[in-house]
């Protein structure tokens, strides 16, 4: 996506993927070598943290930080995860007031559920750990519930699995989907792969099905504007993305 947005500006930008082992070191390299920018994945998000100069203040709120600015060897913290998730559900319906389950308290949660509230939304969280439901709820002004809240998926107009479930190689469990009602809006942010057991049984039962690859591609549209400076070519981005990963429907 990045190559490709810097391809159609014609700027002189490269996008690479590190594996880092020393996130210290990581960081230490990053301002030696005048690099521009990091995507930072996790189980990065939070840990980075303690380690930059300072940190965009809604990152800060969310406390989580998926992407870094450097300048001048000054390395800022900021967090695009949440204008992902926001513009992705907002492609299918407005969310101001909207009932919302969000599943999962790690950092992608963290910020859905900062976006969740900037956008008016009414948010429960559940989480198997009920510890961290119960702290992400209170720091964001949204409800926690029992794990087995996800046994009434029905009741809520949208729902956001923010948990590793259904993941590649990572979580074989499954939600129950026996609730899940025409018309409702249901995102995963799992993307490979793209259609999800938990994205398929929920279209079948009619609901609208939002795939993890909208919150990747308006995440990375937000993170290409913080690098460059310049508006994100969001066609050329898309396209590049569904050559890469498919297309769901």
């Amino acid at each position: 996506m990045h190559e490709a947005g810097y391809r159609a500006l014609g700027l002189p930008f490269t996008y690479v993927p590190f594996e880092v082992r020393d996130l210290t070191g990581a960081l230490a390299g990053m301002r030696a070598l005048g690099i521009r920018g990091f995507g930072v994945s996790q189980p990065y998000k939070q840990a980075v943290i303690p380690l930059l100069d300072a940190l965009d203040p809604v990152a800060e709120q969310i406390g989580a930080v998926n992407t870094i600015v450097g300048s001048a060897g000054r390395l800022v913290g900021h967090n695009t995860d949440w204008i992902g998730a926001v513009r992705a559900l907002e492609e299918t319906s407005s969310l101001s007031g909207a009932r919302v389950l969000l599943l999962g308290a790690g950092g992608a949660a963290r910020a859905i559920a900062f976006g969740l509230r900037e956008r008016r939304a009414r948010v429960t969280i559940v989480n198997r750990t009920a510890a961290k439901a119960d702290a992400l709820a209170k720091a964001t002004g949204a409800r926690a519930a029992p794990w087995d809240e996800t046994n009434r998926l029905g009741d809520y107009e949208v729902v956001v699995n923010a948990t590793t479930l259904g993941q590649h190689g990572v979580d074989d469990a499954s939600l129950p989907v026996e609730s899940i009602r025409v018309g409702q809006l249901v995102m995963d942010i799992v993307y490979k792969p793209l259609r999800t057991p938990f994205l398929v049984a929920a279209r079948g039962r009619g609901a609208i099905a939002v795939h993890g690859g909208r919150m990747l591609l308006h995440q990375a549209c937000a993170q290409f504007e913080l690098y460059t400076g310049q508006p994100a070519p969001r066609e050329a981005m898309d396209e590049a993305l569904r050559a890469a990963i498919g297309v769901a429907d």
